[in-house]
């Protein structure tokens, strides 16, 4: 995390300068009644954004209340869960915000939602929500993970704890607020919007592309200068950083099965027979070593770091200084580890993250697992895995990579079986999407840093990759963690005056749009 110096303090809470306002309203008034110039349009739009910050307080409680409702609806794609009952949810919610043209967009899985809102303004923004959530299991919680419950969180203040707090419903109700905060003021956005939805980010995104590019939908992200996601993109230090790119990723199966193998049993048997039949969980157990190197770590797949770009001189530079800046002390604790890979320096560790895609087991079943002993020998044994790309990987490829790997080395016989996956993304340092966040977060109060990209993963090549070609990031104040964990929570009254609340959220998406324009 890092540790930026900051130029100012401001109160994130939302709130603005009253007197500041009144004052400066007061002389617009005097010079029009005298008869003077018209009021430079710099003023004119501070005055407007000042009516609008103005309403984000008033509208606290609606704002905390439209998040807690969501939270109770969850839409989980693996589950099959809420559909189409989720994309109906978010399609009203784009309405309730002022969209004009909401709909609802079939594709092969689960329908995303497209609306527009033309204000006749010359700049466009795009903003891409995602309405599934991960899975949970309440006994994990501390509160009922869909009651979206209000509590203290010490050292953060008032948090709400759901599952999609952070990722993503709490970040996109702060936009949505922001939105309204529009509306109550009476003034229209400085830019057009364009919303793009899905509901299976959470399972890679395998149909995604049949949104984007309906034809009227891929029309409209071409006037837009860029597409941002809403994130709480604060550290709990208060420091932001802003990412230039994503890690792609392939999520899959690999599942072994005795009658696929056309040895061990068809289905499960006693496990004295061990001594004379084979095994389809350790056939499982052995391909799986062969994916990584003696370490555990380092992919062993043949040609898979052969199109691994290496990072340009420029993008060199952004993180040699944003190491420099981040705590190694603050990342272990937030991550609860005490060791790196190979006892790596913090530097090396850093560079590592950015630069090395990966082989991850996410989850590994077979045979009996519930409580005491169950002596079998299972028929059928099942590994989640997700392999993170950098650029010029692609997810085709590498799945391919991974099916000739498994067959040379003679488990041809394991299913694989790809659920998703997309390639990863990159955006340009100077285009005007990452220079508007710059300058958004310097008017907050807060030195933003950069990073080449994200570790994690997001469908952004959808919209950086051709044939649009956009600028694509994540955006917004605000902090949240617990991401696809329990007892994930959301910001709502910060006790660190570096760290926005929920107001401070709404509010930076409205200085955002005016920044934009």
């Amino acid at each position: 995390m890092t540790d930026s110096p900051r130029p100012r303090t401001v109160d994130m809470r939302g709130e603005i300068d009253r007197r500041q306002f009144v004052q400066g309203a007061m002389a617009g008034a005097a010079a029009l009644a005298l008869g003077e110039p018209r009021m430079p349009s710099a003023f004119v739009a501070t005055h407007q954004k000042d009516a609008v910050v103005a309403q984000i307080a008033a509208q606290h409680n609606a704002t905390v209340k439209m998040l807690q409702d969501w939270i109770a609806l969850p839409s989980i794609a693996a589950e099959n869960l809420n559909f189409p009952k989720g994309a109906e949810y978010m399609a009203q919610l784009a309405r309730d915000a002022g969209f004009s043209h909401v709909e609802v967009v079939p594709t092969k899985g689960k329908p995303g939602v497209f609306a527009t809102l033309d204000v006749g303004a010359p700049t466009s923004l795009a903003v891409y929500f995602m309405y599934d959530v991960k899975q949970f299991d309440p006994a994990e919680w501390s509160s009922p993970p869909l009651e979206g419950r209000l509590v203290d969180k010490p050292g953060y203040g008032k948090v709400i704890v759901g599952r999609g707090a952070t990722n993503t419903k709490g970040p996109q109700v702060a936009f949505l607020a922001a939105l309204h905060a529009f509306k109550a003021a009476g003034r229209k956005l400085p830019v057009n919007l364009v919303l793009v939805c899905e509901g299976e980010e959470e399972i890679a995104s395998p149909n995604f592309s049949q949104v984007v590019f309906k034809p009227e939908v891929e029309a409209a992200l071409r006037k837009c200068v860029g597409i941002i996601i809403p994130l709480g993109n604060q550290d709990p230090d208060g420091s932001v950083t802003i990412n230039l790119g994503a890690k792609g990723v392939v999520e899959l199966e690999l599942v072994s099965t005795g009658e696929k193998w056309g040895r061990g049993p068809k289905k499960d048997i006693h496990s004295s027979y061990e001594a004379q039949v084979d095994s389809p969980v350790w056939h499982l157990v052995k391909a799986l070593d062969t994916l990584v190197e003696s370490d555990g770590h380092t992919p062993a797949v043949a040609g898979f770091f052969d199109k691994v770009r290496p990072l340009s001189p420029e993008l060199k530079r952004i993180l040699e200084e944003a190491i420099a800046q981040r705590s190694e002390a603050e990342t272990k604790k937030a991550l609860g580890i005490d060791r790196w890979f190979k006892d790596e320096s913090w530097h090396d560790t850093n560079v590592r993250l950015v630069t090395q895609p990966t082989i991850n087991i996410e989850g590994l079943v077979g045979g009996y697992t519930g409580p005491g002993g169950k002596t079998i020998l299972p028929h059928k044994a099942v590994a989640k895995i997700d392999m993170r790309l950098v650029p010029d990987m692609t997810a085709k490829g590498t799945l391919e990579l991974l099916k000739a790997h498994l067959a040379k080395h003679g488990f041809g016989d394991i299913e694989v079986n790809m659920s998703g996956g997309y390639d990863p993304t990159e955006t340009d340092p100077n285009s005007k999407l990452v220079k508007a966040q710059i300058a958004t977060y310097k008017a907050l109060g807060v030195e933003p840093g950069l990073w080449p990209r994200l570790a994690g993963s997001w469908p952004g090549v959808t919209f950086t990759g051709a044939p649009l070609h956009l600028p694509a990031g994540q955006f917004g104040m605000g902090h949240g963690g617990g991401a696809h964990a329990p007892d994930e929570y959301w910001v709502v009254e910060s006790s660190n005056p570096k760290v926005a609340g929920m107001d401070g959220a709404v509010r930076s998406f409205v200085e955002f749009l005016y920044q934009l324009a």
